[in-house]
């Protein structure tokens, strides 16, 4: 409950090298293994809901084609800030997303555990990113002459197996639907956090959702990761699919590594 805020993100996921964070945990906790790897947990999803990997590169290329298109239509010109960079450079869009290559996808090996079905193409790239949100009371907005783009409907977090930390959305989900006495059919569009193909296939098949209502302009796979920052990431995606689809209600969740999910509803 506060009167303004901004809440914010960042993250340089090339600033420690691959492999290159190896840190000594005490024996009694690294013997309860709470340290795989997000990759396989991802695969204990796949395996479970019977996901191929088929499935899997069709939704990535789903994804970096709905990238594609909203790029070329300028669906993302009202959330990505251009960069100077030391007045040499100006960045302006992304180097994702990618035109995919069925063949190249399919000739990868298995990115995390022998004869596994997740690859680098399956799961969102190595990312660098920044985002930020400005958040207020009504009352501070109406007095300020700030333009309110939607309304914070309710929130939730929840927790749950951490070797199934994928999972997270599904009952985060269900909980804020429950706080805010809203079902799945009132939700018109979704930012679904891509971290996995498998990780979302599996919430999506398993929570009972509209695949059609997920990431309109692509997700994860093809934007980025940016650890810190894909929070207000999705819900600044959101705001602006929302005011494209003329949307009502929306609905933005990821998973959390440890073993969380969290979901937001807003309305316009």
């Amino acid at each position: 409950d506060i009167e303004v805020g901004i809440a914010s993100g960042v993250e340089d996921m090339f600033s420690v090298p691959m492999g290159g964070f190896n840190p000594d945990f005490h024996p009694e906790l690294a013997e309860q293994e709470y340290y795989i790897g997000m990759g396989e947990t991802a695969e204990t999803l796949a395996e479970e809901g019977n996901i191929s990997r088929d499935a899997q590169e069709e939704f990535a290329m789903e994804s970096h084609n709905k990238a594609l298109d909203a790029w070329a239509n300028g669906r993302f010109d009202n959330e990505v800030i251009p960069i100077d960079v030391y007045g040499e450079v100006t960045v302006d869009k992304d180097e994702g997303p990618r035109q995919p290559n069925l063949e190249k996808i399919q000739s990868l090996n298995p990115a995390f555990i022998e004869n596994g079905t997740i690859t680098p193409a399956t799961s969102s790239p190595i990312s660098i990113g920044a985002s930020a949100i400005l958040i207020t009371s009504r009352e501070f907005a109406e007095a300020n002459g700030l333009k309110i783009r939607a309304t914070i409907k309710g929130r939730s977090v929840a927790g749950v197996d951490w070797k199934r930390m994928g999972i997270g959305p599904i009952p985060a989900t269900e909980k804020v639907l429950e706080k805010t006495g809203l079902s799945l059919d009132d939700i018109d569009v979704i930012e679904l956090n891509e971290a996995f193909s498998a990780q979302s296939l599996y919430v999506i098949e398993q929570g009972g959702w509209d695949k059609l209502k997920v990431n309109l302009n692509g997700g994860a796979i093809a934007l980025g990761h940016p650890l810190g920052c894909s929070g207000a990431r999705i819900i600044t995606t959101l705001l602006n699919v929302m005011e494209q689809q003329d949307a009502k209600t929306g609905l933005a969740t990821m998973c959390i590594g440890s073993g969380q999910g969290i979901a937001t509803i807003i309305e316009r």
